[in-house]
């Protein structure tokens, strides 16, 4: 099993909180890996939200190939934190030249497009780069979005993060989601680290998803190119995440409706019922198949927590206003956020969905036999 917490706070935090959290989980992960995922940023990003942030780690001679090809494209460095660390690295940390996170401004003849055509043309371009770093080996890009940063490494997270420094003013977010990784199911590779993201929708979990070969032939099946990749089988919980809000037009309350559908016998009684039996019908394909946990956050900047109907992989939520925190075990909660009232902590049954909203007041729990508010 892996370890996921997640937290989201009215003021930026630093990245070290989670990672301390993930730190007293650590029987639960062996230090293998960490992903950590940061939105909502402060410090230097603060003033440049719609900047494209680029975030990746490169050899000097794949920064050469991403700054050539940036600049044929038209796009200009806005403000850049480059990573430079001790040649020596800790013990089981590969040897890296550079930790990239960089924001640019747009190149000129984008301006005007619709924000669509935009998100499209980021993804292109996150993805192009990809391909040429696995080509040769000289660069991993793991985000090209406004106002998100992603960092992964192999290695003890907390070595990692002491390594990387990531306790700087710069890298302190309002939403952060970081993975203490186990090594289970694939060779260490960085791009099966969670958490996984597109455009503006990011998951982490904890299980495995036996159901993954037909959920991607489906996602591969629906014509967009960002739903490609998969070094992980978890990483189509993001994909089935975009695709319900971005393609289907519904909410994060539907998302379960998705990957674990009501019982035929439930949905019977369901306000919604006709509705629901449809989108269980036509999505069939994307139905999960666990043990998992899965914690997301969403453009809108909540964050929420689901499991499936096995319930095999623990999952908390707790805080108090202005700060939430989502987390494996209980002892991640109390490391972040010892000063709340720990009777109202939650944990998710396999018919919730617990949400915290970017007002970051209360955790909201919707469950499935509830009537829900669907767009279409």
């Amino acid at each position: 099993m892996c370890r996921l917490f997640a937290i989201t706070s009215e003021d930026p935090v630093s990245p070290m909180v989670a990672l301390e959290a993930l730190d007293v989980m650590r029987e639960g992960h062996d230090g293998s890996g960490v992903g950590l995922f940061l939105r909502d940023l402060g410090g230097a990003f603060e003033d440049i939200k719609d900047a494209p942030v680029l975030s990746g780690i490169f050899s000097e001679a794949g920064l050469k190939r991403l700054d050539a090809y940036m600049m044929d494209l038209g796009f200009m460095t806005k403000y850049k934190l480059s990573i430079k660390v001790p040649k020596t690295p800790p013990p089981g940390v590969p040897r890296r030249d550079i930790y990239l996170v960089r924001a640019y401004e747009y190149p000129e003849d984008w301006d005007g497009l619709p924000q669509s055509v935009l998100y499209d043309r980021l993804l292109e371009t996150r993805l192009i780069l990809r391909a040429m770093g696995e080509e040769t080996g000289d660069m991993i890009v793991f985000s090209f979005w406004p106002d998100v940063i992603m960092i992964k490494e192999i290695g003890d997270p907390l070595r990692v993060a002491r390594h990387l420094q990531l306790d700087r003013k710069e890298l302190q977010a309002r939403v952060i989601m970081a993975q203490g990784r186990q090594n289970t199911n694939y060779a260490i590779n960085l791009y099966a680290c969670h958490p996984f993201f597109v455009q503006g929708f990011s998951t982490m979990t904890n299980g495995e998803n036996t159901a993954f070969i037909p959920i991607r032939e489906y996602l591969e099946s629906r014509g967009f190119p960002g739903y490609a990749g998969y070094q992980s089988d978890s990483e189509v919980f993001s994909h089935i995440l975009h695709f319900a809000v971005t393609r289907l037009g519904l909410g994060v309350e539907s998302y379960k409706h998705i990957i674990t559908p009501l019982q035929d016998g439930d949905l019977q009684q369901h306000p919604n019922r006709q509705l629901l039996q449809n989108l269980k019908q036509t999505c069939r394909k994307l139905i999960i198949d666990g043990p998992n946990c899965v914690i997301g956050s969403l453009p809108d900047h909540s964050l929420f927590m689901v499991q499936d109907r096995k319930k095999l992989r623990p999952g908390v939520v707790g805080g108090r206003p202005g700060r939430f925190a989502f987390s494996s075990e209980l002892c991640g909660l109390d490391a972040a956020i010892p000063d709340r009232d720990k009777r109202q902590d939650f944990q998710p049954m396999h018919l919730d969905t617990a949400i915290v909203n970017a007002d970051r007041q209360e955790v909201k729990i919707c469950r499935q036999t509830e009537s829900l508010h669907l767009s279409h």
